[in-house]
């Protein structure tokens, strides 16, 4: 009963989370509660199930915080997620105020003379390496502004340049630990530094950027070439004119390096991601003075609220065994074989992120890869990095797909440029096989055949 009760409440969670009619804080929210008192209590009877799912012991061990083991709490809510996502947040939201995105948006338009093809390069390469360290959605929210604003003064067609800002977004969160929700749970729930990622996801990511900077111009570069031929004569605007306060400019710009600097070392120091978001949030609010009041406003408190109650319906598929089932089914049907194992999993993981929200599904399939290495004996770092690129890149392929995806068509609806699903699927579809493709290949290659 426990089983069939977990099992219909991820399915309505996921139906409703789909259908887009209620927000989705309060759809996760709803169904943990749901998960609480109908699984736990009603069927387990288990308090100890509840405990392990709500895993608030684990705040309170020094490893939670300084990494002294490997071994990292997967079951319940994962709440090295949330704090990280959390500080990572406030930070963003303090150099938004400062103006940090937009001058770096129009320090590159100047550099390159404000010419269409340049800039159209330039913005791939940026929102692939900004999302490497910070929310896609932030990323494409200030670059798609950005770009339509441009647009306007150099009278290009802004669409083709935001679809591929889009879709380098999503494809540079999948390089690093702290690029996509997905990584980051992967990342907390599994052990992983963030070195860990940029050696192996990195890679494959950046491989996949030259081809996919290749694969947009060629597809949109007849459009490219219908620039204003008058460039010279418009009136450029200064970069130095986006900084709103230079003193919290500069200040902002130091914690976010501090903050890269101490994610690339996090192995080395053993400092947790737990900590690392924590202490970059202190200093962000300490550094803002009156203006923390606002920044603290302006976090995305129901993003930080779905994860908790996603995490609690998950925690009653992993406490019910149904998650087992799952993995022994894949399990199954692979025959043991690595090659076969690993393509279901990027596959169907790509497959299901075109169409739903890439978060759940990959809090979800991690105790299946978790069990599918314990019983097969295929090594779990290679599922890890298979699941990774599976769910960060499939959600690439439609407007629904991921955050960033419904943000940029979204500003450019508003701006008067609608984005119908055909013209967005027209170019996103192929891009999302290639760089599929090329992840499958680079997997089979290093980690199987070599």
């Amino acid at each position: 009963m426990s089983q069939i009760f977990a099992l219909a409440i991820f399915i309505i969670m996921f139906a409703l989370i789909i259908s887009d009619k209620f927000e989705r804080h309060w759809v996760t929210l709803g169904c943990g509660l749901a998960t609480i008192i109908l699984v736990f209590g009603l069927s387990m009877h288990s308090m100890d199930a509840f405990l392990e799912t709500m895993n608030l012991k684990n705040i309170f061990t020094l490893n939670f915080w300084y990494q002294i083991s490997a071994n990292e709490s997967s079951s319940g809510i994962n709440w090295a997620t949330i704090l990280f996502l959390a500080g990572m947040m406030i930070m963003v939201e303090g150099m938004a105020k400062a103006g940090f995105f937009r001058w770096l948006c129009m320090t590159i338009a100047n550099a390159v003379k404000y010419k269409v093809i340049p800039i159209f390069i330039t913005f791939m390469i940026m929102s692939f390496t900004l999302a490497m360290f910070i929310d896609s959605i932030t990323v494409i929210l200030f670059l798609a502004a950005v770009t339509v604003e441009l647009s306007q003064l150099l009278k290009f067609n802004p669409v083709p340049m935001i679809l591929s800002e889009i879709f380098c977004a999503n494809l540079g969160g999948s390089a690093t630990m702290c690029g996509d929700p997905p990584n980051i749970i992967i990342g907390t729930s599994l052990g992983y530094s963030f070195v860990d990622f940029i050696t192996n996801t990195g890679l494959i990511a950046i491989s996949s950027l030259v081809v996919i900077v290749f694969f947009f111009y060629f597809s949109y570069r007849k459009e490219l070439k219908q620039e204003n031929k008058d460039v010279l004569n418009i009136e450029q605007p200064s970069p130095g004119s986006a900084i709103t306060n230079k003193r919290e400019f500069i200040i902002s710009t130091i914690i976010f390096l501090i903050a890269i600097v101490l994610l690339i070392t996090h192995a080395q120091t053993g400092l947790t991601v737990a900590f690392i978001g924590v202490f970059i949030a202190s200093i962000t609010l300490l550094t803002a003075g009156k203006e923390a009041k606002d920044i603290l406003k302006h976090v995305d408190y129901k993003t930080l609220l779905f994860f908790i109650g996603l995490f609690i319906v998950v925690g009653g598929l992993e406490q019910t065994g149904i998650l087992i089932r799952v993995a022994n089914f894949i399990g199954e049907i692979s025959g043991g074989n690595m090659m076969i194992m690993v393509a279901i999993i990027l596959w169907v993981s790509a497959f299901a992120s075109a169409f739903v929200d890439n978060i759940p599904f990959a809090a979800t399939m991690i105790p299946v890869i978790k069990t599918l290495a314990s019983t097969t004996g295929v090594d779990l770092s290679i599922l890890s990095w298979t699941l990774a690129m599976g769910t960060d890149i499939g959600g690439s392929a439609t407007p629904i797909g991921a955050s960033a995806n419904v943000v940029g068509t979204s500003i450019a609806a508003r701006q008067g440029h609608p984005i119908s699903w055909k013209e967005y699927c027209k170019v996103s579809v192929p891009a999302t096989i290639l760089v599929i493709l090329i992840s499958m290949v680079f997997i089979f290659v290093r980690y199987i055949i070599l």
